[in-house]
């Protein structure tokens, strides 16, 4: 009886010892750390689909590169441009990072890393429009991206109260198409993005001289996680220090254009 209790005992050990090394290496598994970040996949040239349906882009390739700096593994998550706020705060993303601008609305809701690239919000018509400033929107139809900062432009505007109409879009695409078959009479979209389709699309559109305003690209982070948002901002300068940020952008624009 003595030797199968102590048999009993050892084989209980043992397993136990198992039960904790399993446990471990499931632990292990799971804490692997992992950025996902939230994305608009139809914001050419920061982060789209390719003829493949790959994800691509400045901001891709940007963020890619700052999580290998971190230490991370990076997912990112294509998500509805107008609900990005409440997509970070509810923890289904940790940052918010394609063309979003810096505004004081946004910095009460989230946390913004120093800006990295100069934008302006622009005015679009197709090439042969008549419409040559912004004044001349009067009485037009305006199309632009929902709860982004174009809207905010033109409602800073004095324009905002003469125009006929203003169609809120899902993505920039959308609004550019409604240009193009004459459903709307101007766009108001970010610089960068109509500068990367009227490369791709000659004789298609232009841009007005006046612009809305100038304004700044950062990454959002949850307000609160003030340590992810550090650690972040270190990667970034890192990556500025190096020349890494300056390589991805003239792959992209020609040019470097990443702010120091």
């Amino acid at each position: 009886m003595k030797k199968f209790g102590l048999m009993f005992i050892l084989i209980l050990a043992f397993g136990t010892i198992l039960a904790a090394c399993g446990s471990d290496s499931s632990k292990s598994s799971s804490d692997k750390k992992e950025l996902v970040i939230g994305v608009d996949d139809q914001f050419a040239p920061m982060g789209f689909r390719d003829e493949a349906n790959k994800l691509v882009g400045f901001d891709i390739d940007y963020a890619k590169a700052a999580a290998k700096e971190m230490g991370y593994s990076v997912k990112f998550q294509p998500i509805d441009w107008s609900s990005k706020e409440a997509e970070l705060q509810s923890g289904r993303i940790d940052l918010i990072w394609n063309g979003y601008t810096i505004t004081d609305d946004r910095k009460e809701k989230v946390l913004f890393s120093k800006p990295y690239l100069e934008n302006a919000q622009v005015i679009v018509t197709k090439e042969d429009s008549k419409l040559a400033k912004i004044a001349d929107l009067k009485g037009k139809n305006i199309g632009l991206q929902a709860q982004s900062s174009a809207a905010e432009a033109l409602d800073a505007n004095a324009i905002k109260k003469d125009v006929k109409n203003v169609s809120e879009y899902k993505d920039n695409v959308l609004a550019l198409n409604d240009l193009k078959t004459g459903r709307t009479d101007a766009v108001v979209i970010d610089e960068v993005v109509i500068d990367y389709y009227m490369s791709k699309e000659e004789g298609t559109y232009k841009v007005l001289d006046e612009s809305l305003s100038p304004e700044q690209y950062g990454v959002g982070v949850k307000k609160g996680n003030d340590d992810l948002l550090k650690e972040l901002q270190t990667a970034l300068d890192t990556l500025n220090e190096n020349g890494t940020a300056a390589k991805i952008s003239e792959e992209w624009f020609g040019e470097s254009k990443v702010l120091k």
